[in-house]
Parts: structure tokens; C-alpha cells; sequence
């Protein structure tokens, strides 16, 4: 295995498990102790779990929503495939909102030298959009302010409303925490889905990049119906029922 296998790997492990000790993660990725040492140093750094002595022990299954190294880590293809749907949908010379989290992370990496103006809602996009130095064409940023979550890098805060609200968007690209066809677009707290309300309520379209690990989650705030969205692209093999209630919303379903 890869070291970026292992990490991946790690993870899946301790999203079903509460602890793991190093003997089984030698035995399970193939790997010298020395090397799971390291590799466990380095996901603890990440907020994917918590080093303990002989091994590791699970974040997610202390009932946490998942922080941001842990994510990053999950359904890592299909983010790539959303985040080349999502970028091939998207026009130069255009105006675009852009929402935190692991899979706005890589449509950033999708834009990274595309003609337009960017609002992304975290460093980590930010960060994603002007690597490579300044050689090269980057698209334009505008930074909405407010305050910074920890471990996110995602702005949050009435300031950070303000200014979305104060500029209209050609597309806003949302990434919800969760999503069902009965109560539409979730968040994990109040103010993330304020902010996400935000952004959608400012672009005149309106998609959404959903993995199918998405479909169903537990997330306790409302962002919006499904009527307000106008392109799904997922990964998820989606029923016949389930495409013609999306039909019944007007929604656009792209499967990646």
C-alpha cells in the first residue's frame, strides 16, 4: 500500500471500530510498526483520531461529527469525480460562490486555472486554488470575512453573510452535509447552513455536490428544498423513483 492507501485505510477502520492496535494495522495494510507509528502521528495531527498507547482509538464513534482530516480521507474518488462534474458545468469569465468543506476543497483544485471570480468559503479552498505558486492564471478571489472555525478554515458569521448578500453570483456551488428528498439540503449547526442559505440565495443557479455517503445523513439544520437547487451531481446510483421525485422538483441530476 501507498502511504496515502494506509491513511485511507486507517480511516475506514476507525469509522467502524473504537480502537485499533498497531499489531492488526501491520497485519492489515502490510506495513513495518514503524511505519504505522508514523502514519498514526500523522492522522492524529489531522483530527482522524486519537493516538493511545499500543494504537489508535476512533474520533466518529464518541457520537462527534467527523472532523475535517477525517473526512478529507473518505470517499476521496468519488469527491474527484463530483468535483470534475461540478467544474465542467461551470463557465469562464463567471461569478462563483463556492462552500466549504472536503469536497468544495477539490472543486477548488478543479478551478485552480480557470478565467473567473471566486468567492470559496474557506482557507482550505483558498489555499487549494493558488497552489503552483503565482505563474500561471488563477482565477480572481473575494474573501466574504468573518470568523474562522478552527481545524474547517471555513468563515461563519454575520459578517460573512453580509457580504455574500451584497454580491449577486452567476452559480453558487453548495455542499451540504447531509441531503433527503423529503426536507432537502442539511448542515451540521445553525450557522453553517446561514452561511449556505446565504450563498444559494445570491446566485441565480444553484448546484449541488453530493457524495452518495451524503444521502440520508443525520444533520439536525435546515438549508433549503430541493426546489431551490437546480444541478445534482453525486455519485450515487440513483432508483427510479428516486430520479422522478427529483424530476417532480425540477432538479437536474448529474451522475458521476
Amino acid at each position: 500500500m501507498t502511504t496515502e492507501e494506509r491513511h485511507r485505510r486507517i480511516g475506514e477502520i476507525l469509522r467502524h471500530r473504537e480502537h485499533v492496535s498497531v499489531d492488526e494495522l501491520m497485519a492489515e495494510c502490510g506495513a513495518s510498526g514503524a511505519t504505522i507509528r508514523r502514519d498514526l502521528e500523522v492522522l492524529a495531527l489531522h483530527g482522524v483520531l486519537r493516538r493511545v498507547h499500543g494504537g489508535a482509538r476512533s474520533l466518529v464513534l464518541r457520537g462527534e461529527n467527523p472532523e475535517y482530516g477525517q473526512r478529507e480521507i473518505e470517499d476521496h474518488a468519488a469527491k474527484i469525480r463530483i468535483a470534475a462534474g461540478v467544474a465542467a458545468l461551470l463557465q469562464d469569465r463567471r461569478h462563483v460562490w463556492l462552500d466549504s468543506g472536503t469536497t468544495a476543497t477539490e472543486v477548488a483544485r478543479q478551478l485552480r486555472q480557470r478565467d473567473m471570480t471566486l468567492m470559496p468559503m474557506s482557507l482550505r479552498a483558498v489555499s487549494a486554488l493558488t497552489e503552483g505558486g503565482p505563474a500561471g492564471r488563477h482565477p480572481e478571489l473575494l474573501l466574504p470575512g468573518g470568523s474562522l472555525i478552527p481545524g474547517e478554515l471555513s468563515f461563519r458569521g454575520p459578517m460573512t453573510e453580509s457580504n455574500i448578500r451584497s454580491l449577486r453570483f452567476d452559480t453558487a456551488v453548495l455542499t451540504p452535509c447531509a441531503l433527503n428528498l423529503g426536507d432537502g439540503l442539511l448542515a451540521h449547526d445553525l450557522d453553517d447552513a446561514a452561511v449556505k442559505r446565504a450563498g444559494l440565495e445570491s446566485a441565480g443557479r444553484v448546484i449541488v455536490a453530493c457524495s452518495g455517503s451524503k444521502w440520508n445523513a443525520s444533520a439536525v439544520a435546515l438549508v433549503a428544498p430541493l426546489d431551490a437547487v437546480d444541478v445534482l451531481v453525486t455519485d450515487k446510483q440513483l432508483s427510479t423513483d428516486e430520479l422522478a421525485q427529483l424530476t417532480q422538483h425540477s432538479v437536474e441530476v448529474v451522475i458521476v
